[in-house]
């Protein structure tokens, strides 16, 4: 059969799909990765093809300007949010309209026609789609194609989505509004097609956490053993050799740092705050992190870049801002957390908080927000390292998570919804 991988020109978020396609194409698969031309290369430099489709968007110019205009002072519409007194219908209606104006439509609007027209010429069976990336579902339904949903972290959307519905059906038919309906109904109606709630959440979701850790959205479900990936990695001399002590990595993430605005904790103050801890340190940090640095512990190796797959096997904890890569890694390791969401920027709030959460739920890690301090994260650090507890429920979720299906079965399971919707096989003509 014939895959689609289409994604916003976002690196993290294209990444995490890598694994999945490659089990695609192994499988005897066409795979093909659409994406905005900023991405072409990144995505030519995993092996697979890469199909640049419609301009560039300028989200992240937005986020740049609102910092100039003294904007970003207001944290906006917070997904994460839980408390039923503030999900009221018309907070959580005028922040999904939010989301779609400065977001979702800023992200899909340059690559929809684009990927339209691709889509109908190429013809393929599948789509899998990064869950912005919401012009996937429309070029789908568009061409007559299969489509699912690829998680790169929490289900916030699945569950903001569910809610609003909920919401909305308490109300009177005049007095319902959906600003998510209303795009994705014109712009499905641009190629003759409709709205349908699939378009939101897509056919089916592949999620990578564990029951343990993923939201409950009451959506089809595709759960799938996560497999790391953080591009083109080469394993230097010094981690080869095992850890005279224990060695807590530091790291603020493959983006943050490039993409936020730097006026968090920051990486200065997460090391002074290990200082005195008798543990080994090794922060990646980016080329511009490290120059801004004034002092090195002694007990810190500062470097520009280490596979997350092959450091943190080495690691006994590692403290970082509630990145999904490096969330999910980590667990997969076993490896206890400390995860700081203001880390990497004072108002950097989408999953962070609630992936931190549900760890330390489940005893395998800590979360700090509020007013972070380096002697709350020192304090927080000392307790995961010792006890033993933290250690023992992050293998409990390791073991959750090397026992569910593999990139392979999820393939399956893939092949089986295009059969079934075509009627035939899908190494048929």
């Amino acid at each position: 059969m014939r895959v689609l991988i289409a994604t916003q020109a976002e690196k993290t978020h294209f990444l995490g799909m890598v694994p999945l396609a490659w089990a695609l194409r192994t499988a005897g698969h066409e795979v093909r990765v659409a994406s905005q031309p900023a991405l072409a290369e990144v995505i030519a430099s995993t092996g697979l093809t890469a199909v640049p489709v419609g301009r560039d968007h300028m989200f992240h110019h937005l986020l740049r300007s609102a910092k100039s205009l003294g904007l970003d002072e207001d944290p906006g519409f917070d997904m994460a949010e839980e408390r039923g007194e503030v999900l009221t219908y018309e907070h959580l209606t005028r922040g999904v309209g939010q989301f779609v104006t400065w977001w979702w439509k800023v992200v899909n609007e340059p690559m929809l026609d684009d990927l339209v027209g691709f889509c109908r010429t190429w013809r393929p069976d599948l789509v899998v789609w990064e869950p912005t990336t919401f012009a996937g579902a429309v070029a789908a339904q568009a061409c007559g194609a299969a489509h699912a949903r690829q998680m790169w972290g929490a289900d916030l959307f699945g569950r903001m989505r569910g809610l609003h519905l909920r919401l909305m059906a308490g109300r009177e038919p005049a007095e319902r509004r959906d600003p998510l309906r209303e795009w994705l109904a014109a712009a499905a109606g641009r190629f003759g097609g409709e709205f349908a709630e699939e378009l939101t959440c897509g056919q089916a979701t592949v999620d990578h956490l564990p029951g343990s850790i993923r939201l409950d959205t009451g959506l089809p479900l595709l759960p799938m053993r996560y497999v790391p990936y953080n591009g083109r990695a080469v394993v230097p001399a010094w981690l080869r050799e095992p850890p005279s002590r224990p060695r807590v990595c530091v790291t603020l993430g493959g983006s943050a740092p490039e993409r936020l605005d730097g006026r968090g904790l920051g990486a200065q103050d997460m090391l002074d705050s290990m200082a005195g801890l008798d543990v080994e340190v090794v922060a990646t940090l980016p080329a511009r992190e490290r120059a801004k640095l004034a002092r090195v512990p002694d007990n810190a190796r500062i470097v520009e870049f280490a596979p997350l797959h092959a450091l943190l096997p080495t690691c006994t904890a590692v403290a970082h801002h509630g990145g999904a890569g490096t969330y999910a890694t980590a667990m997969l390791y076993g490896v206890p957390q400390l995860i700081v969401p203001q880390l990497v920027t004072a108002q950097y709030l989408f999953d962070e908080r609630t992936l931190g959460e549900r760890l330390a739920e489940q005893g395998a890690g800590a979360v700090l927000t509020g007013d972070v301090t380096a002697e709350r994260v020192s304090a927080a650090l000392a307790r995961l390292l010792t006890g033993g507890e933290a250690g023992q429920q992050a293998r409990r979720l390791r073991a959750e998570m090397l026992a569910m299906p593999d990139v392979h079965a999820v393939v399956a399971e893939l092949e089986k919804a295009v059969s079934s919707r075509r009627g035939r096989s899908v190494y048929g003509p």
